[in-house]
């Protein structure tokens, strides 16, 4: 695998909702619009926020679109410790066992029994992408960055499916220990 090169880009804190949580914070019906297409195929950032409640304090985080089966709130370390939630590292849609939180909306409020987590570093890859660079999906591998404060990301999951588009996603906490700023970033796969 050395020599390939995958792009970084950075995840700031966010969430996903159900539809029935959507119909209960913003009003039956309510459809989420699109501010911007993110990289991965048919999801996308909303105009939309809620406020998260913490143990410590609460937040505004954007809703990512579109509606999901269950609600995550996807948190960088810095930001669960600030609202006071202690958040197990987790793959998205793991989220068995994770703290819950209330969520506030424009019309209505929906306590969650779960689902707040901190994402796990990881690769989204297409399988032609996967079968090029040699990974499988689940496989975990290290990703170099060069610069200032050049530094390997451990324990990065591999997740295949044709749906993805390949990309590398970190939070802003992993972003800032690098010192990497803008918006992509190349790493070597190791």
């Amino acid at each position: 695998m050395s020599g390939k090169t995958v792009v970084i880009e950075g995840s700031g804190k966010h969430c996903h909702v159900s539809r029935e949580t959507l119909d209960k914070l913003f009003g039956e019906g309510f459809e989420l619009e699109i501010k911007k297409m993110l990289s991965q195929p048919g999801q996308y950032a909303t105009p939309h926020k809620i406020t998260v409640v913490g143990p410590r304090r609460s937040a505004e985080l954007t809703i990512l679109g579109p509606c999901r089966n269950a609600d995550q709130i996807e948190l960088s370390l810095t930001d669960a410790t600030s609202l006071g939630f202690t958040a197990p590292i987790r793959e998205s849609g793991v989220i068995a066992g994770s703290p819950g939180c209330k969520l506030v909306g424009p019309k209505g409020e929906v306590d969650i029994s779960e689902g707040v987590i901190i994402a796990k570093r990881h690769i989204h890859f297409t399988p032609k992408d996967a079968e090029k660079f040699g990974v499988s999906d689940k496989q975990i591998v290290k990703v170099k960055v060069d610069g200032e404060r050049s530094l390997i990301f451990d324990e990065v999951v591999i997740r295949v499916n044709p749906d993805f588009a390949t990309y590398m996603h970190v939070d802003y906490d992993e972003l800032n220990a690098a010192a990497l700023s803008g918006t992509n970033f190349n790493g070597e796969i190791l």
